[in-house]
């Protein structure tokens, strides 16, 4: 589902006023619009890390894989 087709979902709750005051949407579109989300800031983060990556290992505060694999051993 696009997020065009969540946000045509949306449903308005109007209030005493005859304004819209609050959004309704059903569980399934609700769950839908969640996992976009993520999804959004999912590449977000990795478009970050490539950034920093590009700087260099350790400029990028990158872990060596021995320092790291040892650790892991270790527990």
């Amino acid at each position: 589902m696009s997020a065009t087709e969540m946000l045509k979902s949306v449903q308005f709750v109007v209030g005493q006023d005859g304004r819209p005051s609050a959004v309704q949407m059903d569980i399934k579109t609700w769950e839908a619009m969640l996992d976009w989300m993520e999804d959004v800031e999912d590449r977000a983060a990795v478009k970050e890390a490539i950034l920093r990556l590009h700087s260099g290992p350790k400029a990028a505060g990158a872990l060596r894989w021995e320092d790291v694999k040892a650790e892991w051993e270790r527990e």
